[in-house]
């Protein structure tokens, strides 16, 4: 089923009961008028008939009730020259009493075995029909004045009236459908011009939609659209310029072992052939580690986030004891000071990436003996993390550049990716982590700067 259906198909019941309901108050609405207004005539009939009757009542006695045939009390014998308006006289009848006896009554009166009726309104049903009875006592006399209408005749005309409501609202039933239909689709045009604009691309456009004569309620649906298709745009264009610079960096280690493998193949003497596979097993390495940089920073990029309360002296501390066989051969001097209490919220196995890249770049960049210091501090609110080592630093106008994927300090670094620090910002970036680079205190090396929100433990 279409929207267009959908929306008819829910909006058609509430337009049939809306009129359904408006026709049911029009008939409250005109059964309480008409009831009012024929109580109100009868009243005036009591009235009327007082001062047509009153001398003869007044002057007479009455042994036996006079009975005044086909008589009208409100419009006289006007109603004989019409068939319907003498219906309507039909179901109208009068009594008045002197005293305890029937005085004059109308041709169509209840007989004398029906008592007087109390003074006001009363309803009273007489052969099978209904009738509703006004009685008006006249004061200072032993005179009352009663006179009757048929119920029926009130509901013929509510009927009538009900009729006349109805039979319009029927008519208007099929237009108001095909209003309403013409109406959701016309509403709906735009979503389909919407719809067409997105099919015809092709999977290599992700140019802005047209926003252009737009409904203001689309707008919000456009333009979170076409943020979407930038940022799919954007994802797309570096994940293209990754896969070109990942493929040129792998090409330069496979040549290099295809070339050492064609060198072993043609090799002479035993020493040569040692020394070939110790340069083939060291360009493996160097291949493995940039394999292994590039997952990690897909990895990266895409895990989902799964954020914690982390001790950040006990991760720092697992990082070093990870190098703990490294720094021993080499004779570093290694420290970690501070607080032990520093807990931040971040992702476990981001956070411990994140510090491995650092330790390990300041491992191998460091000359055997050296120093390798790691303080966790406060810093306002925050926690700060310091790494420092005595490497051959970072010059300052370099600093920015490093975070880039595949960018290296020195055109001389042949073990390095470039893709370590590029690890460390974006994962900094993920978890919210301020990282600035500088030198440490004793004046020569790198120092890392890692600040991050601290929270209860």
């Amino acid at each position: 089923m279409t929207l267009s259906q959908r929306l008819f198909w829910r909006i058609l019941p509430t337009l049939m009961a809306t009129i359904l309901i408006v026709g049911a108050l029009a008939y409250r609405s005109a059964t309480h008028e008409i009831e009012n207004i024929y109580d109100a005539e009868l009243i005036n009939d009591a009235n009327t008939l007082w001062i047509l009757l009153k001398g003869h009542l007044h002057r007479n006695d009455f042994p036996e009730p006079v009975e005044v045939p086909d008589i009208d009390f409100s419009m006289g014998n006007q109603l004989a020259l019409n068939e319907d308006a003498d219906d309507y006289a039909d179901a109208h009848a009068f009594r008045s009493w002197k005293g305890s006896a029937l005085a004059m009554v109308s041709s169509n009166a209840f007989p004398a075995s029906v008592p007087s009726f109390k003074v006001g309104f009363a309803d009273y049903i007489y052969t099978g029909e209904k009738w509703r009875v006004y009685s008006l006592p006249i004061a200072e006399t032993d005179i009352v004045i009663e006179v009757a209408e048929k119920v029926a005749l009130r509901k013929s005309l509510v009927g009538n009236i009900l009729l006349d409501i109805a039979l319009p609202l029927l008519v208007l039933v099929p237009a108001i459908a095909l209003l309403t239909w013409l109406v959701i689709n016309n509403g709906l045009s735009h979503i389909r011009n919407l719809v067409r604009q997105i099919r015809s691309r092709t999977p290599d456009d992700l140019s802005v939609l047209s926003t252009s004569n737009m409904p203001s309620d689309l707008l919000p649906l456009v333009r979170s659209l076409n943020q979407f298709m930038q940022k799919l745009d954007t994802s797309l264009t570096l994940e293209r310029r990754f896969a070109d610079l990942a493929a040129h960096q792998l090409r330069t280690p496979q040549a290099g072992i295809k070339l050492l493998l064609q060198m072993l193949e043609q090799a002479t003497d035993d020493e040569e052939r040692r020394q070939l596979m110790k340069d083939l097993v060291a360009s493996n390495e160097r291949a493995m580690h940039l394999i292994a940089q590039l997952l990690h920073l897909a990895r990266v990029s895409h895990q989902p986030l799964r954020l914690e309360a982390l001790n950040l002296h006990e991760i720092a501390a697992a990082s070093l004891a990870d190098v703990g066989m490294i720094l021993g051969n080499r004779g570093f001097e290694v420290e970690l000071v501070g607080s032990e209490a520093a807990y931040v919220n971040a992702d476990r196995l981001l956070l411990r990436l994140l510090i491995d890249n650092l330790v390990d770049n300041a491992v191998k960049y460091s000359p055997d003996g050296g120093e390798l210091r790691i303080e966790i501090s406060a810093a306002g609110a925050d926690w700060r993390l310091t790494i420092d080592d005595r490497g051959p630093g970072i010059p300052e106008d370099q600093r920015e550049a490093v975070f880039l994927k595949f960018h290296r300090v020195s055109a001389g670094d042949r073990d390095g990716a470039g893709l370590g620090l590029a690890i460390v910002a974006e994962i900094a970036k993920r978890l919210g982590i301020q990282i600035a680079l500088s030198k440490p205190d004793w004046g020569e090396g790198l120092r890392v700067e890692l600040v991050m929100s601290a929270v209860a433990a």
